[in-house]
């Protein structure tokens, strides 16, 4: 199946690209989601003629991306929870916990933006995670786990 990107999509192309994709990826995420459209005459005519509005929206977008790059880089977010003598918590930290954090300080994050190396944090200390804001712009946020007094 034959699509044109509508966005940036990471490992397959940039806005206005031409690519071939399995039907499944095609019919049951890039389109729904919006990354992309069926390469159809229509579709070519009608994406032709919003290119310029979809380079301005992912301009605009990168450079939105950045501002919260400066935000966050000099960010340390402190997440407090229950935990045991030694350090390990009575459960765990994950990606929402960080994105719930940052919000509180001031600055919007999703929680699929954070990118754990794992699946949660599960002891006390200082982390280095990585948060990706835009298929270009990436960022490492310094995140401190400590246990409630």
């Amino acid at each position: 199946m034959e699509v044109i990107l509508l966005k940036k999509v990471e490992s397959l192309g940039d806005l206005g690209d031409k690519v071939g994709v399995r039907p499944g990826y095609g019919r049951n995420f890039l389109i729904p989601k919006g990354y992309a459209a069926a390469a159809t005459t229509a579709n070519l005519k009608a994406f032709e003629e919003r290119r310029a509005e979809l380079e301005r929206q992912a301009a605009e977008g990168l450079a939105a991306a950045q501002v919260r790059k400066i935000q966050l880089e000099v960010l340390t977010v402190t997440v407090v929870r229950r935990a045991g003598d030694e350090g390990r918590l009575f459960g765990s930290v994950g990606s929402a916990d960080i994105a719930d954090a940052a919000r509180e300080a001031g600055v919007p994050l999703e929680r699929h933006e954070v990118r754990l190396p794992g699946t949660t944090l599960r002891s006390t200390g200082h982390y280095d995670v990585p948060v990706r804001l835009h298929p270009e712009v990436s960022v490492t946020l310094k995140v401190e786990v400590v246990a409630e007094s």
